[in-house]
């Protein structure tokens, strides 16, 4: 069943590198305090974690700082606008974090008979069991239809964090996918890759699927028909 999901995405007039985003995270934190909301950070008392679709992600798009925000964490953000515009440390940085653009968005997600095309940025599909079956793949066909497996899993994951569940099978293709190139994490090399994908369900641009959503990895964002 179909539900409508509220996006809200801030942007700012911070220039930010893809590598600063948790940086920029531990900065909006840090200007929060302590009695900072638990969607801001997906830790509950006792520094356990919340284990649930991170609904505050901390992004970067066209070159500048961003969040985020999906249902509840659009309802809360109202906490850090109250003190923005204010001065951030990123990494050994001073900035003024202006904001420059806020837009909503209300999409009705759930699947249709036509198919949507989307490109996703960063993703981390591998962990260290499927990333031995990635490698001992034996073909590029093979392959494909692991990550393909993964992506159909990470929508799952997501819409299940949304509340929501599909009356219709989701059908999922990878297009096109570049080669995968190594990123850092807490220190741990990860295997990323963009790809293009299309399937046939409706999903909110720039939110986060699979592996570290709430830092930037796994964004997509919808392509737009070209008349021919």
């Amino acid at each position: 069943m179909g539900k409508y999901i509220r996006t809200l995405t801030i942007l700012f007039d911070t220039e930010l590198k893809k590598t600063e985003i948790p940086l920029f995270r531990g900065a909006i934190l840090h200007a929060l305090g302590e009695k900072a909301n638990t969607l801001f950070h997906n830790h509950s008392e006792g520094n356990t974690f919340r284990y649930s679709y991170p609904l505050i992600q901390y992004k970067q798009l066209g070159g500048k700082a961003a969040i985020v925000c999906i249902e509840a964490g659009a309802d809360i953000i109202g906490e850090f606008l109250t003190k923005a515009d204010a001065s951030l440390r990123i990494g050994y940085r001073q900035i003024e974090c202006n904001t420059l653009k806020i837009y909503t968005s209300r999409i009705l997600v759930q699947t249709w008979e036509e198919q949507f095309h989307y490109h996703l940025t960063r993703w981390l599909p591998l962990n260290s069991k499927n990333y031995l079956a990635y490698q001992s793949a034996e073909s590029v066909i093979e392959r494909m239809e692991l990550l393909e497996g993964i992506l159909k899993g990470n929508i799952l994951s997501t819409l299940k964090g949304l509340g929501i569940f599909l009356e219709q099978e989701l059908q999922l293709k990878i297009t096109d996918i570049g080669d995968p190139y190594l990123v850092r994490n807490k220190g741990i090399k990860l295997m990323a890759f963009n790809a293009d994908f299309i399937c046939n369900l409706s999903i909110p641009n720039n939110i986060g699927l699979g592996k570290n959503a709430s830092i930037g990895y796994g964004t997509v964002h919808q392509h737009k028909k070209t008349q021919s």
